[in-house]
């Protein structure tokens, strides 16, 4: 019975022993803690990746917004300038004065419509536009490629927690390959190079 009992002490004390070998040697909870740290980093540098071109995307669509209401006011002015001039050209007997006033108004149409020397003129403005329409576009696009990273890199720190607790490789190696894939996604979008 002696014998027995000091194989079973034995056998605790070598299974304790392994238990404890196995644990100073068992780095994968620290491991994937680390790459959720990592992980975690590169999606707040995504996050601020997406804040920005969100930003922009809203500065850009500001400033379009301002430039079709420059160009619409230029529109009615230039109505405006060539209603008054028909109006004075109908009264009757119209004299040198009132023919300044037509060829000024007329003018100031003109002007409206197509003025490079300034650079405002309903031409130049429906140029401006199709130059801020672009990079709002783009803005816009950038904004949602960061969602995409975003959105991925936060669902490979939930399967890496995930696999802390249930100690599932598989979980681990997958969180590795979608927040991986993800952060070089998100370096790609953010050299625009996607």
């Amino acid at each position: 019975m002696s014998e027995s009992i000091e194989q079973a002490q034995e056998g605790i004390e070598r299974a304790h022993h392994e238990a404890e070998h196995a644990g100073a040697h068992d780095h994968g909870p620290r491991n994937v803690a680390i790459m959720i740290a990592c992980l975690a980093a590169a999606l707040a540098l995504t996050e601020m990746g997406e804040k920005a071109s969100q930003n922009q995307y809203l500065t850009h669509h500001i400033t379009l917004t301002d430039t079709w209401a420059q160009y619409q006011a230029k529109t009615i002015r230039a109505a405006t300038y060539t209603s008054s001039a028909d109006v004075i050209e109908s009264l009757p007997s119209p004299g040198p004065e009132a023919a300044k006033r037509v060829e000024r108004l007329r003018g100031e149409a003109v002007r409206m419509n197509d003025d490079p020397k300034n650079g405002d003129g309903r031409k130049q403005l429906a140029e401006k536009a199709d130059h801020q329409t672009h990079d709002r576009d783009h803005a816009f696009h950038v904004y949602h490629q960061f969602e995409l990273a975003t959105g991925a890199l936060q669902i490979a720190i939930v399967l890496a927690s995930v696999s802390i607790v249930t100690r599932f490789k598989a979980l681990t190696i997958a969180a590795g390959l979608i927040g991986g894939a993800a952060a070089i996604f998100g370096v790609l979008v953010a050299t625009d190079i996607v």
